[in-house]
């Protein structure tokens, strides 16, 4: 008896797809290389690859966001010559006491944020911090949900560690200090509720609160489920495995992130008697909890604007005049704008000093 032969006309690899090896049924890197070879990638494709990756077009979309930036600061310059800086008749020491509070406010947070990473690649909580600055400025022009773009290329292009976590882990540690953030306003939400009057109010907030547990419960219970066999059996599941912050890291960095959203509800309160507008520290964590709630909000017009809008909202439920509870509003973002500004100005500054420390250090040896 003949064996047929195999076909001579038959593309490179098509005789290993009809007749497999007995060892397995997964090609090897070798032939499916060779299997691309007949299909190349189209040349429009081509295009696309070389245009994204180019250096002009980093160029132009740094420039349009720097464009949008300065277009949005022009804008609220103008808009607070024309109608007077809502902080002009408010008590110095007490504003300059809340800037204090937002400023530490922003360091126990990037504290709380360096737990999540490997000890081999944590950025410096200065990077952090700058980052969560520069997303803060930034939702001044930018929708909703851009900030966490902005928080990424902060702390991929200042210097930190020798060995920088990747794109996918700055993202997971994104997702988890997301997480934190719910759970750290969990027992502010349940005050605020208890103390709310109107039904509507205290079911929103009674919502904030559950989703607060329930977000702490999930971050608690990440690395079991990380490792659990159906997870690891694919490739995104060792993956996760590995980047996941164990319970401890976890619980430390929900600590320092609390401590973070207590600053800046004691700063509220602050900037409430600073404005003489009163109201009780209740009052200033209903305040805080309706515009963190807001910034959760999948898009937006701009982050900024939500949450003093949110944030106007429950002061005007609370019996505060509308003007007033506007101004309060927009002073409290912008003074944590203000502050945001400052610790990017200074992470600016340390970035150009350790630059160019080697090169002067290189000229005098």
């Amino acid at each position: 008896m003949t064996t047929a032969s195999p076909r001579t006309d038959a593309f490179p690899g098509e005789a290993t797809l009809l007749h497999p090896t007995r060892k397995g049924a997964a090609l090897s890197l070798e032939r499916i290389s060779r299997l691309l070879e007949d299909f190349p990638i189209s040349s429009r494709m081509g295009r696309a690859r070389r245009l994204a990756g180019s250096r002009r077009l980093r160029i132009g979309l740094n420039a349009v966001f720097v464009t949008g930036a300065l277009a949005a600061a022009v804008l609220t310059v103008l808009h607070f010559v024309s109608s007077g800086w809502p902080l002009s008749s408010a008590d110095p020491l007490l504003v300059t006491a809340a800037g204090v509070l937002f400023l530490f406010a922003y360091a126990f947070k990037a504290w709380g944020w360096q737990r999540l990473f490997p000890a081999e690649q944590r950025p410096e909580a200065l990077t952090l911090a700058a980052a969560g600055g520069a997303a803060s400025v930034g939702g001044v022009a930018l929708p909703g949900r851009f900030d966490e773009a902005i928080r990424i290329a902060v702390v991929r292009r200042l210097p930190g560690k020798k060995k920088t976590a990747g794109i996918g882990a700055i993202c997971l540690t994104l997702i988890v200090v997301g997480l934190l953030d719910s759970a750290a306003l969990a027992p502010m939400a349940s005050v605020a509720a208890a103390a709310s009057q109107s039904g509507g109010v205290q079911i929103g907030f009674a919502l904030v609160a559950a989703a607060g547990v329930a977000a702490a419960a999930l971050v608690l219970c990440l690395p079991r489920i990380a490792r659990l066999n159906f997870i690891t059996r694919w490739k995104v599941g060792r993956w996760l495995r590995e980047h996941t912050a164990c319970r401890r890291s976890a619980s430390q960095a929900w600590f320092l992130i609390s401590v973070s959203w207590v600053l800046r509800g004691v700063a509220v309160f602050v900037l409430l008697n600073a404005l003489a507008i009163g109201g009780s520290f209740t009052l200033a964590l209903a305040f805080l909890c309706a515009s963190a709630a807001s910034a959760s909000l999948p898009i937006a017009p701009a982050g900024a604007a939500t949450q003093a809008g949110a944030g106007a909202a429950i002061l005007i439920v609370a019996g505060i005049p509308k003007g007033d509870a506007l101004a309060f509003a927009v002073a409290a973002q912008g003074l944590v704008i203000l502050v945001g500004a400052i610790v990017v100005a200074a992470a600016g500054v340390w970035a150009l000093t350790a630059r160019f420390r080697p090169a002067r250090a290189a000229i005098l040896t």
